[in-house]
Parts: structure tokens; sequence; C-alpha cells
């Protein structure tokens, strides 16, 4: 099952990422000035992180891929790696539209 790690950034600033069962980081978020803005951050995550018309599949100027999950408003509250393929990126959001929903939330 997969989980979401709060944790600090360098400039302590409040984020996110969401882990797959396996420990793999497969979204982030940036960061928020406030904690309950990044939990509100990790609920939206939750809430449409089940359906693909909220996430957006680009490719890179250097041929990599990744995507955002995006909010009902259309604001970002997660991205991806980077991919070698658009078909490892599709991957990768399936394996959040899986682990997100019923993810743990934990401190890093």
């Amino acid at each position: 099952m997969g989980k979401f790690e709060k944790y600090n950034g360098s400039n302590g600033d409040f984020r996110f990422r969401l882990k797959a069962g396996n420990g793999e980081n497969i979204l982030a978020s940036e960061g928020y000035t406030t904690a309950a803005a990044r939990d509100n951050g990790i609920e939206s995550v939750k809430k449409n992180s089940t359906e693909e018309k909220h996430y957006d599949l680009k490719e890179t100027a250097a041929g990599k891929w990744h995507f955002n999950v995006k909010a009902s408003n259309g604001q970002v509250i997660g991205s991806s790696q980077s991919y070698a393929s658009e078909s490892s990126a599709k991957a990768g959001m399936q394996s959040v539209m899986k682990n997100a929903p019923d993810a743990s939330i934990v401190d890093a």
C-alpha cells in the first residue's frame, strides 16, 4: 500500500511525496507555506487522482515524459519524476491512481 510522506523542504516550506508500496517515489508536491495547505494538497491528490481527466501528461524538450496531477480548479498539486518513455509515464500515472486514494499519511 502507498503512503504520503510529509516533510519540510530545505528552505522550511511544507512538502509531501507519494510513495508506492515498493517505496518508490511516484509523486512530489511543490512547496507550501503552511502545514495546513500541504495537508489540503494531500487530500486533493487523494480525491482527484482516480480520474484521468486530472492528469496532464507531457513530453519535455529533452524527449523525456512526466505528468502532473491537477485539482478540480486546474492547479497542479503533484508532479512525477521524468520517465524515459510515454508508456513508463502512463504506468506511473496508474500507480498514483492505485496508491493515492487509500494511502496512509506519515511524517518522513
